[in-house]
C-alpha cells in the first residue's frame, strides 16, 4: 500500500461526525475513539473499504472484523438472535461486549469483513463520539483497532497517527479512552462461549446467564480462520521481548509494574511505568497499550511485566500481555 495519503486529524464534534460519515461513504478509513480502544472504520458494507483496511494496517485477512452499529435494531439486520443473545445484547450494550451470531438473511457485511464465515461479530459501542458517527453514517462500520497488526493497540489518537498516518483518511480526537483493553467477545451459536476475554468482565457475564462460561478457545494453526477477532497466538506485540511475571528485573529490561514495585534490579530498569500503584485493575487496563508503546520506544530490549491478578479486567490484561510476548515467526 502507497503511503500517500494526507491524514487529517479533527477534534470530536458534530462537524467531526459529519465529516467521518462522509469519509466513510466515500470509501474511505477514519480512526475515531470507543470506550475500549481506537478503531479504524471501514463501511461495512463496502469490500473495496475493506481491502484498503487490512491493507492499511497489514492485518491477515483470514482474521474477521466486528461490525459497529449505532443501535440493536440495527444489529439484528446484520445477525440472528437467539433469546439468549438478545438478553445479553439488553444488557451489555451500548458496551465493550461483541456477539458472534450467525448471520441474518440480507446481511449487509461483506464476505471479506467476515473472512468467508457464516457468523458475523456485532457489538453497540458505549462512547458518544462512536454512537454520534455511526448515527451520522447509518450503517455497520468494521473497526478493529487502529493500529499495524501486531503492534499495541492505541488508545489515544496520538497512538493512532504514529500507526497510520499517510495510510489513513481521517482522525477524530476524541481524547484518552476509558476502558484501554478491546472488547469481550461472546460466540453465540449455541451455549455462550467466551472466546476473547475483554472490558466486560466474565463475572458480570456469568451472573447474568446464570452459569459459568467456558474457557478461551485456543488460538487457530496455521491460515486457518479463528472465529472472531484477537484469537492469533501472537498479537499485540511490542517490538521488545516480553517477560511475563517478572519477580526481578535483568540487565538492559525496562519494568511494567502493577502496585508496589519492589522487585530486585528494579533500581537499574532502563525504564519503568507502573499500570497502577495502587493495584486498581480498572486503571491499569486503561494504562496499558500505552505504557507497552512507552516502554517499547525506550529502546530496551526486553520488558519485565510484573504478576498481575486474574480476576475481573485481569483477565483481558493478561490476555493481552500473553498475546505480546508469544514467540514471533
Amino acid at each position: 500500500m502507497t503511503l500517500d495519503l494526507k491524514t487529517k486529524t479533527l477534534p470530536a464534534g458534530p462537524d467531526a461526525a459529519a465529516e467521518a460519515a462522509e469519509c466513510l461513504r466515500g470509501g474511505g478509513l477514519i480512526g475515531f475513539p470507543t470506550e475500549t480502544v481506537y478503531g479504524l472504520g471501514a463501511d461495512a458494507a463496502n469490500p473495496a473499504a475493506v481491502a484498503r483496511l487490512y491493507a492499511a494496517k497489514g492485518r491477515p485477512s483470514f482474521n474477521p472484523l466486528i461490525a459497529h452499529v449505532a443501535s440493536l435494531d440495527s444489529a439484528r439486520g446484520l445477525a440472528r438472535f437467539d433469546a439468549t443473545a438478545l438478553r445479553l445484547a439488553e444488557a451489555f450494550w451500548p458496551g465493550p461486549l461483541t456477539l458472534v451470531l450467525p448471520k441474518a438473511p440480507g446481511c449487509t457485511v461483506s464476505d471479506l469483513a467476515t473472512a468467508g464465515l457464516d457468523t458475523v461479530a456485532v457489538r453497540i459501542p458505549a462512547h458518544p463520539v462512536a454512537q454520534a458517527i455511526l448515527r451520522a453514517f447509518g450503517g455497520a462500520v468494521v473497526a478493529p483497532s487502529a493500529n499495524r497488526s501486531g503492534h499495541v493497540s492505541p488508545t489515544t489518537a496520538a497512538h493512532v497517527r504514529a500507526d497510520l498516518d499517510g495510510r489513513i483518511d481521517l482522525i477524530v480526537d476524541g481524547g484518552p479512552v476509558e476502558v484501554g483493553v478491546e472488547s469481550t467477545i461472546l460466540g453465540c451459536l449455541g451455549a455462550p462461549v467466551l472466546l476473547r476475554p475483554g472490558g466486560a468482565p466474565r463475572e458480570a457475564i456469568e451472573r447474568l446467564l446464570g452459569f459459568a462460561l467456558a474457557e478461551p478457545a485456543a488460538a487457530p494453526a496455521g491460515d486457518h480462520a479463528p472465529l472472531a477477532p484477537g484469537m492469533l497466538a501472537s498479537h499485540y506485540a511490542p517490538g521488545a521481548q516480553v517477560r511475563l511475571d517478572a519477580r526481578d528485573v535483568r540487565p538492559g529490561e525496562a519494568l511494567l509494574g502493577f502496585g508496589p514495585v519492589a522487585l530486585p534490579g528494579a533500581e537499574a530498569a532502563s525504564a519503568i511505568r507502573n499500570l497502577s500503584p495502587a493495584g486498581d485493575l480498572a486503571e491499569a487496563a486503561a494504562h496499558l497499550f500505552g505504557f507497552l508503546r512507552e516502554l517499547d520506544a525506550s529502546g530496551a530490549h526486553a520488558i519485565a511485566v510484573m504478576p498481575i491478578p486474574h480476576q475481573g479486567l485481569g483477565e483481558a490484561i493478561n490476555d493481552r500481555l500473553r498475546r505480546a510476548a508469544a514467540p514471533r515467526d
